[in-house]
């Protein structure tokens, strides 16, 4: 309720208001506009349907086997995707996969831009939300190694015992932890430009 609130407010003199997304929550399995997603997955966002999709299962693994505890670590990937709603109102994700048809050679590297972005939108939720007074101490902290645990670098070690960055979607633990914390510091949807003229 608190994103949606924020977000609203903060988009209330853009060109594209704010509407806000369906909340599906999901284990194993579930039917989107995006197709049948397994629990593989994880919590998605489907531009589709604009609903955001949150598999309950992959927040028991955050905890259990990433070590991503408390409240704020889950906070964080919902964070995540609603950013993934926002860039779909402001066009940047239609624009993304145009270029990604453009640009096939690039499609990763595109992709990893987008999800650093919703990582930026997410910290700039969360500073609205400590102006506020919601937040806890260590809050931002279980964000943080939230962000580590689930970079492709440490997935891809985890999995493997190796790390490929060419076959990247999301970025590094290192990448995402930046991103989240350039948009928690500055509180500016402006601050978030991951893709820096990658568009045009």
């Amino acid at each position: 309720d608190d994103m949606e609130e924020t977000w609203t407010r903060l988009l209330i003199e853009s060109p594209v208001p704010y509407r806000a997304p369906k909340l599906v929550l999901f284990r194993e399995g579930v039917d989107s506009a995006c197709g049948y997603q397994g629990s593989a997955v994880g919590p998605f966002y489907c531009p589709g349907d604009q609903k955001v999709y949150l598999d309950l299962s992959f927040f028991d693994d955050l905890q259990r086997d990433l070590g991503a505890k408390g409240d704020f670590a889950r906070a964080y990937v919902v964070g995540h995707e609603i950013g993934h709603h926002l860039q779909t109102l402001l066009g940047i994700t239609p624009r993304m996969r145009r270029a990604q048809q453009q640009r096939v050679a690039d499609k990763n590297a595109l992709s990893v831009r987008l999800e650093l972005q919703a990582d930026c939108l997410s910290g700039v939720w969360a500073h609205e939300a400590e102006a506020k007074g919601l937040l806890e101490p260590g809050d931002i902290r279980e964000a943080l190694d939230a962000a580590m645990a689930i970079g492709d670098d440490t997935l891809q070690r985890r999995a493997t015992g190796s790390v490929r960055p060419e076959s990247w979607t999301h970025g590094s633990s290192a990448q995402r932890k930046t991103w989240f914390r350039t948009g928690y510091d500055s509180g500016r949807l402006d601050a978030c430009d991951t893709f820096s003229g990658a568009l045009d």
